[in-house]
């Protein structure tokens, strides 16, 4: 069993003890801690919740609606939603705050709160921080009965998050509706199965094609979507002769496409396809995290712009795109970020920009992919001795490398002429991860080997 807080939030494993999974203790410990810290952060005692498909999804929120109505908290409860579009109601709600119950893509024994603040967007490390410390103190005070919170269920934020959607300039459905796309969709049987084909249809798309789109719960395959767990979409899509496939993460703040002959467009190239159309329409800067590949920079750099790598993790990504004022940005997980409408990954938005893009090009969806960078990525991991000092190795692997271009940013990064590579040390594991990119499979292979000697020859 397993529970994790980080700053993505508090998530687990359904079942086991308190304190060492997602139990309910757990749950109401920390749902009470983040509403008293929405409470003394903005005087705001409105909350807005919505959830992803999962199992254990209504015992969840069962929990945290009634957790919040007894620290005086009034919510919102959108329901089946998505993870963008709760983002979108709280700054509607004029709400303090938010909580997203989904686990993203991790399997089906997991869940987790996700935390937003009044503006939709995730909290960062600080503010994680004094959760943590409110939860682990108790220090909350419960309302008394005549104070208790109130709920309203509101199911028309979906429908309002596709309308903002459409009303994105560069958004063209009568585009999209002229190409006359057939599309296969795979939701995972969570709430994608909803929300993408309702905004396909809001898209003049008239022929989809829909598999594990019942939103039940019952993830029919390891739901982070990766070649290897959809394989059913890519055969529908070749049956079928679609033009292309989408597949979501079962809260739809990833995303990533297929192609005609039933290949990946590949998950990084999302934010590239989308960054591409976004930059030809509207200069400016892009961001997104280090372990994203290259394709970004060198497509901003074509369309005379500026690319700025940030620290893995969303909200450091939102961090450096104000900082720098992006246009677009987001992470190479499928995660397209477009500021016109929130700071926060959202795959509907993703999917309409990108078909305005593959209908605008006039070319089909395997001849868009072509016509960019070409990369491969390799991911790989070293375990870590007992009591090994990880800053000090990755201080020495800077030393070696201190005349090649590198970042510290967030672990190490060395960005050679052809190929790069990123070293982070794990919150949750005793291991390093090592990513790296090169123009073909064996090269990116080839260097990832390389730093893996050098750093055990370095550990001894």
């Amino acid at each position: 069993m397993t529970l994790i807080k980080s700053i993505s939030g508090i998530r687990g494993t359904i079942g086991g003890k308190p304190g060492e999974a997602f139990t309910p203790i757990d749950i109401v410990k920390f749902t009470a801690a983040f509403g008293k810290f929405i409470q003394l952060r903005t005087g705001n005692s409105r909350i807005v919740i919505g959830r992803d498909a999962r199992i254990s999804g209504d015992m969840v929120r069962n929990l945290v609606v009634g957790t919040l109505q007894s620290i005086g908290v009034d919510v919102v409860d959108l329901g089946l939603s998505t993870t963008p579009t709760v983002e979108v109601a709280v700054p509607g709600e004029g709400a303090g705050g938010g909580i997203i119950l989904t686990a993203s893509h991790n399997p089906i024994e997991w869940n987790a709160l996700k935390l937003l603040n009044e503006k939709g967007e995730f909290i960062n490390d600080a503010e994680g921080q004094q959760v943590l410390k409110i939860a682990e103190s108790l220090d909350v005070d419960f309302a008394d009965v005549r104070r208790l919170g109130s709920v309203m269920h509101r199911d028309d934020y979906l429908q309002r998050h596709i309308d903002q959607v459409l009303a994105l300039p560069l958004v063209d459905a009568d585009v999209i509706r002229q190409a006359g796309f057939k599309i296969a969709v795979d939701a995972v049987n969570s709430t994608g199965g909803i929300a993408v084909p309702a905004l396909l249809k809001a898209l003049g798309v008239d022929t989809v094609y829909k598999i594990h789109c019942e939103p039940n719960g019952d993830f029919p395959h390891n739901p982070e979507p990766l070649a290897e767990n959809l394989t059913d979409l890519a055969a529908l899509v070749v049956d079928t002769g679609a033009d292309l496939g989408i597949a979501v993460d079962p809260d739809v703040d990833r995303l990533c496409f297929m192609m005609e002959n039933g290949e990946l467009f590949g998950e990084e190239y999302t934010l590239v396809a989308v960054s591409d159309y976004v930059l030809q329409h509207t200069p400016g800067h892009t961001v997104s995290n280090l372990s994203s590949t290259r394709a970004l920079r060198d497509i901003t750099v074509n369309r005379g712009a500026q690319y700025h790598g940030a620290a893995v993790g969303e909200v450091n990504v939102v961090t450096k795109m104000k900082e720098v004022g992006a246009v677009i940005g987001g992470e190479g997980n499928g995660g397209v970020i477009y500021p016109a409408l929130h700071y926060g990954r959202d795959a509907l938005v993703g999917i309409a920009l990108f078909l305005t893009h593959l209908a605008k090009s006039g070319r089909r969806i395997s001849e868009l992919r072509a016509a960019y960078p070409q990369y491969y990525m390799s991911k790989n991991k070293i375990v870590l001795t007992p009591g090994l000092d990880v800053d000090n190795l990755l201080a020495a692997m800077q030393q070696r490398y201190r005349d090649v271009p590198h970042s510290t940013i967030d672990g190490l990064k060395i960005d050679f002429e052809n190929e790069w590579v990123h070293l982070r040390k794990s919150n949750t594991e005793p291991i390093i991860r090592i990513y790296s990119e090169a123009p073909t499979p064996e090269e990116a292979i080839s260097i990832a080997q390389r730093i893996i000697r050098e750093i055990e020859s370095i550990m001894g």
